[in-house]
């Protein structure tokens, strides 16, 4: 595959590069979502996502958990992998990864230390890095530290190029745009085949 834009995560499609095409439950929406057998993704649908865990909301831990539990299950019953939400839950979204036979684990959006990212790659995920990095210090330093073969970007909600965050990735990271696409396309390519 020719080396391209990878939007591992985003809401505002532009369809320019590659565009990951993720359907799930986020947890925000854990309050009003039945409990019981959740619907399978749409043959098209080519991870389940975002889902996770966000304690900095106000819907209730046990209900995201629940949640956030059911929709693992099935990704591991169905073999997508899975793009993770994750606000102020780092050790309790690790636990409840902990032993499960997923595809691929993504953490979208990553804003954490170097120790957090270490740990997270430690136990095989990748992490997604977006505009958000770019304002903490400590993120800026796990982005640098990121094993290639670990690392996504992406533009989530925000309206900005996708090229713009692979420039200001390429230069908190000391390599050219072009090493960044090509490390981010094979690590697509990896996932996800020809999806």
């Amino acid at each position: 595959m020719k080396p391209s834009y990878v939007n591992i995560h985003t809401h505002r499609p532009t369809h320019r590069g590659i565009e990951l095409r993720a359907k799930g439950i986020h947890p925000w929406d854990a309050d009003t979502t039945p409990s019981g057998v959740l619907p399978v993704p749409a043959s098209d649908t080519q991870a389940i996502g975002e889902i996770g865990l966000d304690f900095a909301c106000k819907v209730s831990r046990e209900r995201q958990t629940d949640l956030f539990s059911r929709q693992l299950s099935l990704a591991e019953e169905i073999g997508l992998p899975v793009v993770l939400h994750c606000v102020k839950a780092f050790s309790e979204t690790l636990a409840l990864l902990h032993g499960r036979r997923l595809r691929a684990v993504i953490y979208h959006g990553f804003i954490g230390s170097p120790e957090q990212a270490a740990e997270a790659v430690r136990r095989g995920c990748h992490l997604s890095f977006g505009h958000r990095t770019f304002s903490s210090p400590r993120t800026m330093e796990a982005l640098r530290r990121m094993p290639p073969e670990r690392i996504f970007l992406e533009t989530d909600d925000e309206q900005i190029d996708i090229s713009e965050i692979y420039r200001r990735a390429a230069e908190v990271r000391g390599e050219d745009i072009e090493t960044l696409m090509r490390v981010t396309t094979d690590n697509y390519e990896r996932i996800f085949g020809n999806g």
